[in-house]
Order: structure tokens, then C-alpha cells, then sequence
């Protein structure tokens, strides 16, 4: 009898584990993937945060409240709204005697103020450029992300638009999942660019909440699948198919691939099988004592330079 009762109190204990289990992790998937309000203080940085802190995130998952424009372009822009999956808002900064368009689209979590300081650069080579808000971010419709899935449509309704009005020579920029949307972009819609410059792109999905989890030094399993499980079943499409070491297999445009040294959400494993894929003309630049930020705040001069070079 009381071998019954402890296997029926064994089996009740994995029951409610398992449940918890799903529980958190259907809450962290969708967190995840959807901003908060303006008043919500959004979560530190897994280094930066208290024990007590990091226990009650791993609990309840990461605060993010909408990314909002910070700043506003100091050249003359056009403001424009192009409807895509969603309605999404971008600045157009029209260069005299251009030599073409990049098209610029900013990583997880961020908005396209983020990106002027590398619009300007952009400019100062003779480029007009576009920046992009991404759905949920900026000024742009709604308020979830689906780490460069659905955005993908928004790369290519982007690309269009900008072909619509007779540019030729255009070039897309992309800083981490604004490079996962370029690259499933060319992959999906078969959309062809001039060129692409990618930084820090994600090898899988799977790999980048794997990545999450180490960062608050936390087991990535079985919580990485379950999470990814559900952030799927939330956002209507399949996450472990999402795979960008898979989509550079489609990718035949010269491509610059940019990446940091120190980076603690994207392994240089990951890094080096998205270049091997790569099929058109490629290079590979790896900045030191840089990890998984704007690489203009340490190298300004050699990005520049590299940036340059690519257009060259």
C-alpha cells in the first residue's frame, strides 16, 4: 500500500512540475515577444541584476516596455507609413546627388532613432538612407515582435516601396534581428539588393533563447524548447524553423558580415556557419573587446572603413 501512495504522490509531483513549468515558460515566450506599456521599467541586464532579481525573472520573465524614438534625424527627413503585416512608420533622409539607398533596420528590443548615428555615416558616403521602425517598435502598429519572422514581410515591403519611386542601387543594413529579417527576407520573397550588410545575425531561434537563459546562468533544458514551444503557438509560426544559418544558403548578394569578439547572445560557432552559407561574395569582420552592441561606440574608425571598402 504505501508503494502505491508514494508512486501516486511521485506521479502528482511531476504532474505539478511539468505544469509549472509551462506555466513560466508560457510567460516568458510571450513577454518576449510582446512590449508593455510606457510605464513599465524594463528589466536590467542579467549582470546587473540582484540575486532576488534574477530569481523573480526567471519566475514571471522580463519586463519590456514599447521601444519609443529617443531622437530625430538632424538632416531634413520625410516621415512615412507603408503598410505592410502591419503599419509601420519610417524616415526617409533624401541625399543630394545620391549614389543610391540603404535601408536600415534596428535589432531586438530598439527603434529606428537607434540607428542614426550609422545613417550618418551612410550619408557622409553619399547615400540617402531610410530607417525603419519594425511592428511594435517606435511609431509603428501594435506592440509584438517576432525576432525578424513576420518582419521579414516589412524588409520587403520597404525594399518595394523604394524600388517603386526608381532606386536601383539599394543596399539593406541590419544590426542583429534587423539582420535575421533581412536575410529571411531575400530568402522568402527572393527580393535582391545590391548588397547586404549584416551585424551579429542569430545562427537559429533556438540558439538565441538558449543564449537568454545562459545569460542569467540558468539550464537552457528542457525550458529553451517549451519556451520556444509556446512562444510559437502564441505568435502563429513554427519557431524552430526559424533558422538564418538556413536562409544564407539562399543568399547570393555580396554580403559584409560584422560581429564582436565578446558577443554573449550570438556564438562565433553560429557566426561561422551563417558565413560558410553565405553563397555570393562575402567578408567576415570580427571587431575585438566588442560584444553584442553598436559597434560604432569602439569602432567607429575601422567600421567606417570596412563600410566603405564594401561599397568600393
Amino acid at each position: 500500500m504505501k508503494f502505491y501512495t508514494s508512486k501516486r504522490n511521485y506521479t502528482k509531483a511531476i504532474a505539478f512540475i511539468f505544469i509549472l513549468i509551462n506555466v513560466i515558460a508560457f510567460f516568458h515566450a510571450y513577454k518576449f515577444t510582446h512590449f508593455q506599456g510606457d510605464t513599465i521599467e524594463k528589466t536590467k541586464s542579467p549582470e546587473k541584476l540582484t540575486s532576488f532579481e534574477k530569481v523573480k525573472t526567471l519566475f514571471l520573465g522580463v519586463n519590456n516596455p514599447k521601444p519609443k524614438n529617443k531622437n530625430f534625424p538632424s538632416k531634413k527627413f520625410q516621415t512615412l507609413k507603408l503598410k505592410s503585416n502591419k503599419e509601420i512608420e519610417c524616415w526617409f533622409i533624401q541625399n543630394p546627388n545620391s549614389k543610391g539607398t540603404v535601408i536600415l533596420f534596428h535589432g531586438y528590443g530598439s527603434e529606428k532613432s537607434a540607428l542614426i548615428e550609422r545613417s550618418n555615416e551612410f550619408q557622409k558616403l553619399g547615400y540617402s538612407t531610410m530607417l525603419v521602425d519594425f511592428m511594435g517598435s517606435g511609431n509603428s502598429e501594435g506592440n509584438q515582435t517576432t525576432i525578424g519572422f513576420k518582419e521579414a514581410e516589412e524588409v520587403k515591403s520597404c525594399f518595394d516601396y523604394i524600388s517603386t519611386i526608381g532606386e536601383t542601387n539599394i543596399y539593406l543594413f541590419g544590426s542583429s534581428m534587423g539582420a535575421v529579417a533581412i536575410m529571411k527576407s531575400i530568402n522568402d520573397y527572393q527580393i535582391k539588393p545590391k548588397g547586404i550588410i549584416i551585424e551579429c545575425p542569430f545562427g537559429s531561434m533556438y540558439e538565441t533563447v538558449c543564449a537568454r537563459f545562459r545569460k542569467m546562468n540558468a539550464p537552457t533544458f528542457p525550458m529553451a524548447s517549451i519556451l520556444l514551444f509556446w512562444g510559437s503557438i502564441q505568435n502563429g509560426f513554427w519557431g524552430f524553423s526559424h533558422n538564418p544559418c538556413e536562409y544564407a544558403k539562399n543568399i547570393n548578394c555580396p554580403t559584409l558580415l560584422l560581429y564582436g569578439e565578446k558577443d554573449k547572445s550570438v556564438s562565433r560557432k553560429e557566426i561561422d556557419e551563417i558565413y560558410n552559407n553565405l553563397k555570393g561574395t562575402k567578408k567576415l569582420k570580427v571587431y575585438k573587446d566588442t560584444g553584442h552592441e553598436n559597434y560604432l561606440i569602439k569602432n567607429k574608425v575601422e567600421w567606417n572603413f570596412d563600410i566603405s571598402t564594401f561599397f568600393s
